[in-house]
């Protein structure tokens, strides 16, 4: 089953069990993916449409991150049970292990030997790896493997 199939068929089961957070979620999203399906004119392939899941779980994330800079715990809640929502139709994230070993591989394919080639590991690794990898983490072994 394709992913806006499957959104399709959660939005219609959570409309029938009459969960909130998860309608409102889903609702959100099929009208983010409808918006980009406009920007691009054609139908979104499972890619395009995983790009738009996983700008809508960093926008949660960042909003997180806000509300609890403000003490706004009531809107953290929401927004993290929004966030879990999201993470369900994303692919399951790489481990720390896999991480460093797919760092490794990109630094000895590219032959990075200095700092100056941190942009093309992390974009490397970020496009082999696409939507299973936040770029903060990325960026953070790249740099932490091209100082040592």
């Amino acid at each position: 089953m394709n992913l806006s199939t499957r959104i399709e068929s959660d939005y219609l089961a959570a409309m029938k069990a009459r969960d909130e957070v998860r309608v409102g979620v889903l609702r959100m999203l099929k009208a983010a993916a409808k918006m980009r399906q406009v920007e691009l004119r054609h139908p979104l392939t499972d890619d395009e449409l995983l790009d738009v899941v996983a700008k809508q779980a960093k926008q949660r994330r960042e909003s997180v991150e806000q509300f609890a800079a403000a003490g706004r715990t009531d809107l953290v809640d929401k927004e993290e049970r929004e966030l879990v929502v999201l993470l369900d139709y994303m692919p399951a994230p790489l481990s720390d292990a896999e991480l460093d070993e797919a760092v490794r591989a990109a630094v000895a394919e590219l032959d990075a030997r200095s700092m100056k080639d941190m942009g093309r590991v992390v974009q490397s690794v970020l496009a082999a790896h696409k939507g299973r990898v936040d770029g903060k983490r990325v960026s953070v072994a790249v740099k932490a493997r091209l100082a040592s």
